[in-house]
C-alpha cells in the first residue's frame, strides 16, 4: 500500500526543493551568490551558466565580485547581468565586475515578499496537482479491481495527509523568507 503513494511523496518533495531554491534567487539585503543561479552568458554560441564561466567572491556582505576566466566575456557576463531581473547595476572595472546590492527599500522589500508568495503559491499548486494525478491513479486501479474500496478510502485520506503535510511545509519556508525580507 504505502508503496503506491510513495512515488508521489519523492515528486511533492522534489517540489519544495525547487520552491526553496526559487526563494535562494531572491536578493534579501545580503550578497549571495544563489541571486546569479538562472542568469546566463553567451559562451561560443552556447548559453551557458555564469558559474561555469567565472569566479564568483563575496568580499563583504553587500558586493559580489565575478571574475570571468576568459577576459574576452566581460562585456557578456555585463551585458546578461543588465538584461536580468537583478535590478542592480554591474561595475566593470576591466578585470572583474562588481555588483553592490543597496539596502533594501520598505517598497522594494514589499515587492520581493509578493515574489515570495508567488513561488510559495506555485509550490502549493504543483503538490496539489501530484495529489490529483494519485487520486487519478488510484480511481483508475480501483475501477480494474486491484484495490478494494477500503484500499482506495485509505490511500485517499494517506494522499490528502501527505498533501496537508507539504504544503504546510511550503508554507513554513514562505513565511521564513518573508521575514528574512522584512527583517532590517
Amino acid at each position: 500500500m504505502k508503496e503506491l503513494y510513495q512515488e508521489y511523496d519523492v515528486k511533492m518533495q522534489k517540489t519544495i526543493e525547487v520552491v526553496v531554491s526559487d526563494f535562494a534567487g531572491v536578493r534579501a539585503g545580503r550578497a549571495n551568490a544563489a541571486v546569479l543561479d538562472k542568469i546566463t552568458v553567451e559562451y561560443y554560441g552556447t548559453e551557458t551558466p555564469i558559474q561555469q564561466v567565472a569566479s564568483i567572491s563575496t568580499p563583504d556582505a553587500r558586493t559580489l565580485v565575478i571574475q570571468p576566466w576568459d577576459g574576452t566575456l566581460l562585456k557578456a557576463v555585463e551585458k546578461a547581468l543588465l538584461a536580468s531581473e537583478l535590478g542592480i547595476n554591474p561595475q566593470n572595472d576591466g578585470k572583474v565586475i562588481r555588483l553592490i546590492f543597496p539596502q533594501l527599500t520598505e517598497e522594494r522589500r514589499k515587492e520581493l515578499t509578493k515574489q515570495v508568495k508567488k513561488y510559495g503559491e506555485g509550490g502549493k499548486v504543483a503538490i496539489r496537482n501530484i495529489r490529483r494525478d494519485a487520486m487519478e491513479k488510484f480511481k483508475a486501479m480501483k475501477k480494474k479491481s486491484e484495490l478494494t474500496e477500503d484500499d482506495l478510502k485509505e490511500l485517499e485520506e494517506a494522499m490528502q495527509k501527505l498533501t496537508d503535510k507539504r504544503c504546510k511545509e511550503i508554507d513554513d519556508l514562505t513565511a521564513k523568507k518573508e521575514a528574512e525580507l522584512m527583517a532590517v
